[in-house]
């Protein structure tokens, strides 16, 4: 399931991506707008910007804004830094790789050739994604 802070992350994304005049956004008009607590938001923002996504403006007038256009932030890239691992089990992961302690042999592993279909599948969906697609649904 989809964590809260990946789902709000990619909401203020996707709140900031839709601005017009791509001026610093304040987070509390984001929290308002997308309704999310604004303490919350202020952690899965301020991960954003030591990650590269976005970049931050103190004072009047400052907020949050991207720091790339929206067609080129990839949603495989927003998933791993807002959700971790797209993987379920770490013995498919390609990042986070580790052998399971329950299991004797992948290569054998019906679980294990079941998530490697899984994690394949939604790599998928997150490597044809962009910011810019899912803005314009």
């Amino acid at each position: 399931m989809l964590s809260k802070k990946t789902k709000y992350g990619l909401k203020a994304l996707a709140y900031l991506a839709s601005q017009k005049d791509k001026k610093p956004v304040q987070i509390s008009e984001i929290a308002e707008k997308e309704n999310i607590s604004q303490k919350f938001l202020e952690s899965i923002l301020l991960s954003l910007r030591k990650t590269g996504f976005l970049g931050s403006k103190k004072g009047k007038g400052g907020g949050y804004y991207l720091l790339r256009s929206p067609e080129e932030i990839s949603m495989t890239d927003v998933m791993r830094v807002l959700e971790g691992p797209i993987a379920m089990v770490p013995c498919v992961s390609l990042n986070f790789y580790e052998t399971c302690d329950d299991c004797p042999d992948e290569k054998t592993c019906s679980v294990h050739k079941l998530m490697l279909q899984v994690r394949d599948s939604a790599l998928e969906v997150y490597r044809n994604n962009t910011l810019k697609d899912i803005i314009s649904r």
